[in-house]
This record gives structure tokens, sequence and C-alpha cells, in this order.
């Protein structure tokens, strides 16, 4: 295997491993949780720099796999899904997931051109991408049963979807009623 290989592998789980980190903090700033030793302005600013760094770890994961030879892949082959030869269906869903997330990029980028409750909406597209990268890191991931790559899908899944049922059963202010 090349050192490409190697790359673009190491680039898509530390992508994964960032979206994740994005997508927990993200649940934590919009269920209203208060960080003892962080205040909110500094979760708000790694939430948005773990949001860049997804972008240039898909970037290096992509770039790796153009130019890797062990099983090469064509501009059209990383742009438009289903048209791999390896492993078409899993590949696509992560072509899918990168064009969301250039378009979650532009909205983010565009901001305060945007409503607060279009870009809102938009931001909601995050459990998409991050949903389909889960399932695109599985299904076509060479190292996804490997016992540190289980390890780390079940505790991306998990906290995920723990944080998500808190946020949507009333997040902070399920914690503070509980508290009384």
């Amino acid at each position: 295997m090349t050192a490409a290989w190697y790359a673009a592998r190491a680039g898509g789980l530390l992508a994964f491993a960032l979206l994740t980190a994005s997508v927990v903090l993200g649940l934590t700033l919009s269920g209203r949780a208060r960080l003892r030793r962080w205040p909110r302005f500094a979760v708000e600013d790694v939430h948005r720099f773990a949001g860049v760094l997804v972008g240039a770890f898909v970037g290096i994961h992509v770039l790796a796999l153009l130019v890797d030879t062990y099983v090469p892949f064509s501009v059209v082959q990383v742009l438009v899904p289903g048209t791999s030869s390896y492993r078409p269906l899993a590949t696509g869903l992560g072509v899918v997931a990168l064009e969301l997330l250039a378009a979650l990029a532009l909205a983010n980028r565009y901001r305060s051109r945007l409503s607060y409750r279009f870009w809102r909406r938009t931001h909601y597209l995050n459990f998409a991408v991050w949903t389909l990268a889960l399932v695109h890191g599985i299904t076509s991931g060479t190292d996804s049963g490997t016992p540190w790559a289980v390890l780390l899908y079940g505790v991306a899944a998990g906290s995920v979807a723990g944080l998500l049922v808190w946020r949507v059963l009333g997040g902070a202010k399920l914690a503070a009623a509980g508290a009384r």
C-alpha cells in the first residue's frame, strides 16, 4: 500500500472524528448546556474550528484518493455518487456527504446574508452529513472491522444519539429540572 492510501484512510477517519466532535459541540450548544470551565463563546469557537478542520481532512481524504494507485479514483468518481468501481453505494454515500458538507460550508460562509431561520434549518443537514459519513466509513472503510474502528464508530454513534435524545427532550431545561 502507498503513502497516499494511508493518507486517505487517516484523512477520512480524522474527518469523521472531527465531524462527530463538531456535532456533539453543536448539540451541546443548542441544548444550552453550561460547561463549568468553558465559556459559551469558547465552545462556539471550537465548534466552528472543528467544522473547518473537517473540511480540511475531507480534502486530504479526497486528494489522497485521487493520487493513490492502490484503488484508483477519478475526479468524476469522487464527485458523482455511484460511479466508483469500488463499493459504489458506500462510496456514493461519502460523495453525497461531501456535497452536503460543501453546501453547509457555503451557508455558513454567507450566514450574515441569510435569515437566521433559513440558516438554522440548513444546519440540520449536519445530521444527514454525519449519518452518511458514519455509514460510508463503516461500509467502505478498510479499517471498519478493526477493534479500534468499531470503538470509534460505536462511541461516535452513542454520543450523537445520546445527545440528540437529550436535546430533543429539552436539553439544559431537562438537566435543571432533574437537579431540583
